[in-house]
């Protein structure tokens, strides 16, 4: 398959994929839950999902269970949504990255000087 087929899959399923999520009514998936990536096999069998919560990689591991219950719902809802003749196997995994992030920037925002450049300063000096 085309790259770019490929990564133009990937996009279509990641943004079906967040707008059903968002109607499941499992209380074990977050309703702060971000589709981080998603990953497509060659030959259209599998897709590995990757999914992030604010709120910590404990809570996105117990949405991840709520959403392997409701695979096959997901399944059929990216069928119906995307119009493939082959609809891939929705293959969920919890991703910390949203929480890694967060981290990062925290350290960044303690690192930085008290004099140092933000963005408010460059408002200041244009009046």
């Amino acid at each position: 398959m085309a790259s770019h087929r490929s990564d133009r899959l990937n996009e279509d399923i990641m943004r079906e994929l967040c707008a059903i999520i968002r109607t499941l009514k499992d209380p074990r998936i977050s309703p702060l839950l971000s589709v981080v990536r998603v990953e497509v096999t060659n030959d259209l069998s599998y897709a590995t999902c990757y999914v992030s919560c604010i709120e910590g990689f404990e809570k996105a591991q117990e949405s991840v269970k709520g959403l392997r219950s409701a695979a096959g719902f997901i399944r059929r809802e990216l069928g119906s949504a995307l119009k493939l003749r082959k609809v891939p196997e929705p293959r969920f995994i919890a991703d910390d990255s949203i929480e890694r992030s967060a981290h990062i920037n925290k350290m960044l925002i303690d690192v930085r000087p008290e004099g140092g450049y933000r963005e408010d300063d460059e408002d200041e000096d244009e009046e």
